[in-house]
């Protein structure tokens, strides 16, 4: 069965990290572009990073260059979302999601955002960030 299982939620204080992971089963990542969205109730899935299995190319949101890293770990066929100076604003869900790269495909800011791409998605993680 292909699945998406992301972990390393939880509830924080405001400045504090998280880690996220999604473990990838059923298949491999290498050739999928897996990419980090969130989604606030009433509010549309918001693209934030993704990564390019192909030539690791990354992309994130303007809203968390600088503070959000995205990585991978092949051996483990796992892709993380390390989180820093969490706001109270990050308070959400976040999910993760693939979709097969094809070898020519290039993989562009437009790519992490648009969720149609994607064909697996994981059941997503709560965050929780206090002021």
């Amino acid at each position: 069965e292909v699945q998406l299982v992301e972990s390393g939620g939880g509830s924080v204080q405001a400045g504090e990290s998280l880690r996220l992971s999604c473990a990838a089963s059923g298949f491999s990542i290498d050739g999928y572009t897996i990419g980090w969205f969130r989604q606030a109730p009433g509010k549309e899935r918001e693209g934030i990073s993704c990564i390019s299995r192909i030539d690791c190319t990354t992309f994130y949101a303007d809203s968390v260059k600088g503070r959000f890293t995205i990585s991978v770990d092949s051996a483990k066929n796992t892709v993380y979302l390390q989180m820093t100076t969490l706001e109270p604003e990050n308070t959400t869900v976040y999910m993760c999601a693939a979709f097969r790269q094809r070898d020519d495909e290039v993989v562009t800011q437009y790519t992490m955002a648009d969720v149609r791409l994607y064909n697996c998605w994981g059941q997503g993680t709560q965050i929780t960030v206090a002021s």
